[in-house]
């Protein structure tokens, strides 16, 4: 803030949030700190660029008056948003009475003995806010469906069969040829067939083991192996076709 003997000023720095073909405006106001009323004059440097309104008026005694100024609707950025335009708010104490209408630029004439306070504003411009990082999607689009693996180790073929369903209608929406789209649903048909296998003999295994426990038998039975080599031919070939 300025602390001029007529007139505080604030603030002392007009920043825009710079954007491209927008017209950007920014307010200043002006404090009367005296018995007397005080005329103003606002300049630029680029007067083509900014409108201020008023430019130019009286602040009673004791009170306050804003400025507004607008920054014309730019086509390109400057570079590093650094601008060099300045703006210089004059002031000087007038006759009791005086309105806007009855002040000229003699008023400001240093030369004509009048006692003029100056303040230089400079431009600011503010960078705009960065969007938000886009979020990314935890499934990408265009990969096959897998089966989902519950706590217990098994695979879910509820879950299978609809992302089995959903793949199939994204690929309906693909420009493929039918004997593409033949293969690739008879492959995952027997994916599907393969997981349901899997979980059939994860639960064989899982019942003779109980059994096991509950005979109190020390060795394993041939049955055992042959369930074991089962499962092992099974998720080779669940591996292969994944």
């Amino acid at each position: 803030m300025s602390r001029g003997d007529l007139l505080s000023i604030h603030p002392l720095e007009l920043k825009f949030p710079f954007a491209l073909r927008k017209q950007i405006s920014c307010s200043l106001q002006l404090s009367n700190k005296t018995d007397n009323y005080v005329a103003f004059k606002v300049k630029t440097t680029n007067p083509k660029k900014y409108c201020v309104r008023p430019n130019a008026g009286v602040v009673l005694p004791r009170s306050t008056s804003d400025v507004i100024v607008t920054m014309q609707a730019q086509k390109e950025a400057p570079p590093d948003m650094i601008c060099r335009d300045k703006f210089l708010l004059q002031s000087v104490k007038v006759n009791d009475g005086i309105t806007a209408k009855d002040i000229t630029s003699e008023l400001f004439n240093k030369e004509a003995g009048h006692v003029v306070e100056e303040c230089k504003l400079k431009v600011v411009y503010l960078s705009p806010p960065q969007p938000p990082s886009p979020v990314h999607e935890s499934a990408e689009e265009g990969s096959s469906p897998r089966g989902s693996v519950s706590d217990n180790g098994h695979v879910n073929a509820a879950e299978f069969s609809t992302a089995a369903k959903a793949f199939n209608e994204q690929l309906e929406a693909q420009d493929l040829s039918p004997g593409t789209r033949t293969r690739i649903t008879k492959l995952t048909e027997e994916k599907k067939s393969a997981l349901q296998q899997c979980n059939k003999i994860r639960h064989e295994l899982e019942l003779l083991k109980r059994e096991g426990n509950k005979s109190g038998g020390g060795g394993v039975s041939f049955m055992f192996v042959i369930i074991i080599s089962l499962l092992g031919i099974f998720m080779g070939y669940m591996m292969k076709k994944s």
